[in-house]
């Protein structure tokens, strides 16, 4: 465990390939966007959300490097050992996952709840984004050429990027690419948001609409506006895209 300006970290090896975690703060953030932004989707109604327990949340997407160590093959189509995975399942994952906790020493390693993941990707901000009003191709692999809200277009790189490939592309809480590369599963069945207050969400117990999971983030085949905090990406949990990818999560003490 250590600790830099971004705050705490901690990190796990498995057989020479590095993830670092990073711890979020328990607190209380606005889920969902304002009717008044820009672009936005008619299930993003906003409520406010309380984190009563830290956790601590992979600062990239999981990559093909650690992906192969723990399962012995990589199915992504644009190789490179730190780029993330890619097409992998809701299903894959869960397999994943089970694997890694039993390499574990501290097992508990699983994917984030939406709650969590917007928590961390907004670090604090209300705006569309973690970068303010407005996002670029320098701080998120997207597709240029459809920018959010008339912004100045950019190039459109056609497939994924190291996951520290982008200087800009890290937030004020040191994660690394929670806009755009790949889009992230979370844990959540897909649902409606609540009407008032709600503590510690995890989503509806089963899929209100055809059995479909969350996707946070947009990715590299997104236009702008997919890539906002508040934006909530769905699909079937045995689908496998070329933009499809995770990161872990750890609750407190592993849980």
């Amino acid at each position: 465990m250590g600790c830099d300006h971004f705050g705490l970290y901690a990190e796990f090896e498995i057989s020479g390939v590095t993830q670092r975690m990073r711890w979020v703060n328990p607190g209380s953030f606005m889920m969902g966007s304002p009717e008044a932004e820009l672009e936005r989707d008619d299930d993003e109604f906003q409520h406010q959300v309380t984190i009563t327990q830290g956790y601590w949340l992979a600062d990239t997407a999981c990559t093909q490097g650690l992906w192969e160590v723990v399962m012995g093959n990589n199915p992504s189509r644009f190789k490179g050992e730190d780029r993330p995975v890619e097409s992998v399942s809701w299903q894959d994952v869960a397999g994943f996952l089970d694997r890694l906790n039993q390499q574990q020493p501290d097992p508990g390693l699983r994917l984030p709840t939406e709650a969590e993941w917007e928590y961390a990707c907004r670090a604090g901000t209300e705006t569309p984004f973690a970068s303010g009003e407005q996002i670029s191709t320098e701080q998120a692999n997207y597709d240029g050429n459809y920018p959010y809200n008339d912004g100045p277009k950019g190039p459109y790189r056609e497939e994924t990027i190291e996951v520290k490939a982008l200087a800009e592309g890290i937030n004020t809480w040191g994660l690394h690419q929670m806009h755009g590369n790949v889009i992230e599963w979370c844990a959540d069945w897909y649902g409606d948001y609540p009407e008032g207050e709600d503590e510690d969400p995890v989503g509806p117990p089963k899929g209100v609409l055809r059995g479909f999971r969350v996707l946070r983030g947009g990715s590299w085949v997104s236009g702008g506006r997919n890539l906002r905090s508040a934006c909530r990406g769905i699909d079937d949990p045995g689908s496998r895209y070329l933009n499809i990818g995770f990161r872990l999560a750890r609750g407190q003490n592993g849980r």
